[in-house]
């Protein structure tokens, strides 16, 4: 179910400077509660840090969702570097056809998608990543989901995604899945 008057708008890396500061306080709200809270690593400051180095990435663009002007919920993402460490980790267990694609520059790493608590079991966050895949050039989408959030992770596999394998995006990271949208799965 979409909640009602939802408008959703792309930004690119210039544009996105706008909305940095509602992207964080969206974060803010969605990671305060355990077991991220209090963790350094899903500090506010971090998240900052993370999603500002993040624009420079080549195909970055963001997606938001707002509802009486306000954000609700967004997704930011990039093209996929062929030679990023979690991704080289994953050595043979990615496809041959997907390492192709990256190669290629052909696949849309989606790095972050949060909904705030009251808009979560709505729809909300599949229609925001319907919209940004829907509208890349990328032929493949993959994702990386921690281990333990099995919300997000049981959703990623209702909407097609595939598991690789597990990585770590840093030694004070928590563990990933990292999975991927085969091109027949993408919304159109």
């Amino acid at each position: 179910m979409k909640p009602v008057d939802v408008e959703y708008q792309r930004y690119d890396r210039a544009s996105v400077k706008a909305v940095t500061d509602e992207m964080v306080e969206v974060y803010a709200r969605v990671y305060d509660k355990p077991p991220y809270s209090g963790d350094p690593f899903f500090s506010v400051a971090s998240f900052r840090e993370r999603l500002e180095a993040a624009f420079d990435s080549d195909g970055f663009e963001t997606v938001t969702a707002r509802r009486d002007g306000q954000i609700i919920g967004y997704v930011h993402g990039a093209t996929l570097p062929s030679d990023k460490p979690w991704w080289l980790s994953l050595s043979d267990r990615r496809p041959t056809r997907l390492q192709a694609l990256a190669d290629a520059r052909q696949v849309f790493w989606l790095r972050e998608l949060m909904v705030l608590p009251e808009y979560q079991g709505q729809g909300l966050g599949r229609n925001i990543h319907d919209t940004v895949i829907s509208g890349r050039a990328e032929s493949a989408a993959t994702l990386t989901c921690i281990i333990d959030n099995q919300p997000a992770h049981d959703a990623y596999l209702r909407w097609g995604y595939l598991v690789m394998g597990e990585i770590k995006h840093a030694p004070e990271s928590p563990t990933y899945n990292a999975m991927y949208l085969p091109s027949s799965s993408r919304p159109e």
